[in-house]
């Protein structure tokens, strides 16, 4: 059983949050904790722009002494954004979110957005396919018998 990511998105659903370049970064902040995702996209009308994550926040913003009310997510969201594609395969995502050290994929589908998977939906899906490996070796284990 491979798990591709179009079934996790079959799954969890497509929804995609995101924010405009100018919109602050506490308002991204709010939506961020309104939707209890770790991640927003960054969209200039239909185009992906970048991306906004707690790490960037961290990192940009509170060991830098700004405020986040005073700042637009433009200034300190990740511009280059890593994309999956939905036939890919849930140990591809999590091989390559290892190697660049992210936790949020969107999911392009001929240039359209379809969807975002995080780091926690990868795990997932992986835990379920060894879950289902792991039962059927010890089903033929147990017939073989």
């Amino acid at each position: 059983m491979v798990t591709t990511i179009r079934q996790i998105l079959d799954r969890k659903g497509r929804d995609v949050f995101s924010v405009s370049p100018d919109t602050t970064v506490y308002d991204a902040l709010t939506l961020m904790a309104e939707r209890n995702v770790g991640a927003v996209l960054v969209m200039r009308g239909e185009e992906l722009a970048g991306i906004f994550s707690e790490r960037d926040y961290a990192r940009k913003i509170i060991l830098l002494g700004r405020h986040s009310k005073d700042v637009p997510v433009a200034e300190i969201m990740t511009p280059k954004v890593v994309c999956i594609r939905p036939d890919q395969t849930a140990d591809e995502c999590m091989a390559l979110m290892t190697e660049r050290r992210i936790r949020h994929l969107p999911v392009l589908e001929g240039g359209e957005l379809a969807g975002m998977v995080s780091i926690g939906d990868v795990v997932r899906a992986v835990i379920s396919e060894q879950e289902f490996t792991i039962e059927q070796l010890a089903n033929y284990i147990s017939t073989a018998n």
